[in-house]
């Protein structure tokens, strides 16, 4: 006996198993047919939402597919059981003491699958796919912060996924472009999304989603992430509409050659391969994964989009500057106190406001004027991390909206200033993915947050915050436009009257976030386009490294799973 995949949830399980309705009216044993068979899901009768989990969109990429683009999971018989979420993707170990561990499931290669929430009885509702973050190393769509139970609850269907991660997700080499149809590699974990997308498209309804309105959202890596998909001719048609959440855009590697000062992806893949002790695609597959991630410390290599002229044609600013990313209704925007718990981002501060202005006089020479405008350095640690802040995260968000509304797009921003006494107690105030707990409805004692979260208090003031940015959120994904009843109104940011949403206890409207600050990123930025050099994290107080033996060190690039 089969379900109907387009008939609404609630009749399709009364009709597979007519016994399996509460009385309230929430399925207990939900049924879904989608296209590769039929799927057993669980049932939160509380929040009148359905679940099914570890669904597979597409082939386990072990040695066989490993760095191949994905392939369709196929169909099965009888009944898959989704009632638990499948593996995370490969990643190192977390640490125990991190902010952001906890919950991780057990790891494997078998772990391309993704998550449905939906309320009971859905029926065309909007689609909202979450990408986890996690630096492109670590993370998984099972972390208990991503519950979807009180977002579908509120009238959406949430799909999170998994997606390849670190060199299994994003390495490049000769020998793999070799082996490729159109001579290409890395870009695995970004295929994989796009998969995931596709797979959407294709089964969504069966669930009470609609395949025309689907969000594409992220946080951190999430949030880069769905800027390489608005960015992406491959991703097109997938979504109709973005949220970016701490997301950052600097300049990559390109596949075959050399450019912006950085050698190619390839290279850069070779030299890994080269201290593993393998040189052709055999050895490489048949490595051991975690002798490779050694090799790629010692090299410095990094997970990150790869600028292979199809799926990502030039760099993601360049795409956006030119008018050829997708033309969708965009929600950006990044948090007050991003680098308070990313400290490996962050050059050591000078000791004093008098050696801060000495060093960035020195380094800086012409351009110390205008920096100092903005960051003069009174408390030097606090400038020098609002300055990467506002480098990385603050740049990408404001120059992500002001492009897409030159496209003529709605687009929205927001900063997120919003902090709790146990935050500032650690000197953690609106750090990096603070706001992801109130958008998952994830306050009080009883969130599933990890265990070295400094949770929100179940108080009035913060329940009502988290009510609020959930219906700003859904609003966006059911209509384009955040709304939420009660509060504020967002202003859609313009060209000529640039606002945004200031998120703290309470949202306020505001004009002109952090202009010099802007002005200055996207000024260092714009220059280097020009002068054909790379935007990396050498941004802010990094721009120009103190010369040898002077000065402070400039920061390394992230290299940890702690990294959202």
């Amino acid at each position: 006996m089969s379900v109907k995949a387009s008939g609404p949830l609630w009749l399709a399980v009364a009709w597979l198993c007519p016994a399996a309705t509460s009385a309230a009216g929430a399925p207990s044993q939900p049924h879904v047919h989608i296209r590769q068979g039929l799927l057993q899901g669980a049932a939160d009768p509380g929040a009148q939402v359905v679940s099914f989990k570890g669904i597979p969109y597409a082939k386990p990429p072990t040695e066989a597919l490993r760095w191949h683009p994905p392939v369709p999971a196929p169909g099965w018989k009888g009944t898959r059981d989704a009632r638990a979420f499948g593996p995370a993707c490969l990643q190192p170990p977390q640490s125990p003491a991190g902010l952001y561990s906890g919950g991780m499931a057990r790891v494997s290669e078998d772990c391309l699958t993704l998550n449905v929430w939906a309320p009971a009885g859905a029926r065309k509702l909007p689609v909202m796919v979450w990408i986890h973050g996690g630096a492109l190393v670590g993370g998984s769509s099972s972390e208990p912060l991503y519950d979807g139970v009180k977002l579908a609850r509120q009238g959406i269907v949430l799909v999170s996924i998994n997606y390849r991660l670190g060199l299994l997700g994003y390495l490049a080499h000769p020998v793999l472009s070799a082996e490729s149809p159109r001579h290409r590699s890395g870009n695995y974990g970004l295929l994989d999304q796009i998969e995931a997308l596709r797979w959407v498209r294709d089964n969504i309804a069966a669930f009470g989603g609609d395949p025309r309105r689907v969000t594409i959202a992220g946080e951190s890596a999430g949030g880069l992430s769905t800027i390489a998909l608005l960015a992406s001719p491959q991703a097109r048609g997938l979504f109709a509409r973005a949220i970016v959440q701490s997301g950052y855009m600097p300049s990559y590697r390109a596949l075959h050659e050399e450019t912006r000062g950085l050698p190619s992806a390839e290279a850069a893949g070779t030299a890994l391969a080269r201290a593993a002790g393998v040189s052709d695609a055999a050895a490489l597959r048949a490595a051991d994964p975690a002798a490779l991630f050694r090799a790629g410390l010692a090299t410095g290599w990094q997970p990150e989009p790869v600028i292979d002229g199809i799926l990502l044609r030039r760099q993601l600013a360049e795409t956006f500057a030119r008018g050829e990313q997708a033309k969708v209704p965009v929600l950006a925007g990044f948090n007050e106190g991003e680098i308070r718990s990313l400290p490996f981002l962050m050059p050591r501060a000078p000791d004093s406001q008098q050696a801060y202005l000495a060093d960035v006089r020195r380094r800086f020479g012409a351009e110390a004027a205008a920096y100092l405008a903005v960051y003069p350095g009174a408390d030097p640690r606090a400038d020098v991390m609002a300055s990467i802040r506002d480098g990385l995260y603050g740049w990408a968000a404001q120059y992500l909206v002001r492009q897409q509304a030159a496209a003529g797009q709605p687009a929205y921003l927001y900063f997120f200033r919003h902090s709790t006494p146990a935050q500032r107690a650690r000197d953690l105030a609106a750090f990096h993915a603070s706001e992801l707990p109130y958008i998952f409805g994830q306050v009080g004692p009883s969130a599933t947050l990890g265990a070295n979260w400094p949770r929100p208090p179940l108080t009035e003031a913060e329940t009502r915050l988290s009510d609020a940015m959930m219906r700003y959120w859904v609003s966006f994904v059911r209509s384009g436009a955040p709304t939420a009843a009660g509060e504020t109104p967002w202003p859609r940011y313009t060209a000529p009257q640039p606002a945004y949403l200031d998120i703290d206890e309470r949202p306020s409207a505001g004009r002109h976030l952090q202009s010099a600050a802007f002005a200055w990123a996207d000024a260092l930025v714009a220059r280097r386009r020009r002068q054909g050099r790379g935007w990396r994290y050498d941004i802010g107080f990094s721009a120009f490294p103190a010369r040898t033996g002077e000065g402070v060190d400039a920061p390394a690039a992230p290299r940890q799973p702690e990294a959202r």
